[in-house]
């Protein structure tokens, strides 16, 4: 059945790629450049990372030509809306509150949120490797936050502005805790190994890629790793609501990336995991 599937849709790609794409040749697609292993640039100035490398993927299997643009998180879906570009791949995580301005793909990454604090402080980090899943919280889900919540009473935390982990900081946290809010996933490293705040909260493998270097030996997970409620169901494709054209080609690509196993072998070059969605999920 497998293979049936990868044929027809390789099938369907060869044949008809561009007509399920508005006939388009090329799109321009952005990305921040400033969240590896996501997305960042390189010593020659080159955008790379594991959103491009997707990008890549699925535009060839669209048969189109794709150029990628570095753009600020906080002007990033402004700068779709007013057409500076065609797409958005930035480890944007789909969420009801986006999805009032545009539209997106079906997921291509599947991640994990934590805290981080700075080692200094002496706080017990808790289990680490255990997951909570924000939707539908229940009396124990709770209790997991009452604890954090005493833990950080009073704690200066940083998160990257306009971002999901901003939101869920303010809800769980903003009545207890000073929450700083950084136009660069850098500015707030920067700001946690100064000692300038406590710890932050946003995208685990993000975090990973940090605690592993000698900027970030001060600094070590927090708490379990974060899913669900305000982070929605994974990462997609960000695009224009009137680009249903667009949208349909990218979710083709998508399902028969994951079908043949190409994201999987993307998210393990990217972050020695896969996080690539299953299908039907």
């Amino acid at each position: 059945m497998k293979r049936y599937l990868i044929c027809t849709l390789t099938a369907f790609f060869s044949l008809a790629g561009l007509a399920h794409a508005g006939e388009r040749s090329a799109i321009t697609i952005a990305s921040e450049g400033a969240s590896p292993p996501w997305d960042y640039i390189d010593e020659n100035g080159a955008l790379v990372g594991f959103d491009i490398d997707v990008g890549n993927e699925l535009c060839a299997r669209m048969k189109l030509q794709c150029t990628f643009v570095a753009q600020d998180w906080d002007g990033i879906i402004p700068g779709l809306l007013v057409k500076k570009y065609d797409a958005i791949m930035a480890g944007m995580s789909i969420t009801e509150k986006r999805k009032k301005s545009i539209s997106f793909s079906l997921p291509y990454a599947v991640a994990a949120n934590q805290i981080v604090m700075r080692k200094a402080l002496g706080l017990p980090p808790g289990d680490v490797t255990a997951k909570l899943n924000l939707t539908d919280l229940d009396a124990t889900k709770k209790q997991v936050i009452d604890d954090l919540r005493e833990s950080l009473k009073g704690k200066t935390l940083g998160v990257l502005r306009s971002s999901n982990s901003e939101a869920v900081v303010q809800e769980l946290f903003g009545d207890i805790a000073d929450v700083r809010s950084y136009d660069s996933q850098e500015n707030l490293k920067l700001d946690l190994t100064s000692e300038r705040i406590d710890g932050g909260l946003g995208d685990r493998l993000v975090w990973k890629q940090f605690l592993d270097t000698p900027e970030g030996k001060a600094v070590a997970f927090f708490g379990p790793e974060l899913s669900g409620g305000t982070w929605g169901p994974g990462v997609g494709v960000g695009l224009r609501k009137e680009d249903a054209d667009l949208a349909e080609a990218f979710d083709k690509a998508i399902e028969a990336s994951i079908e043949d196993g190409a994201l999987g072998k993307i998210s393990q070059k990217w972050f020695g995991a896969d996080i690539s969605p299953e299908l039907g999920k």
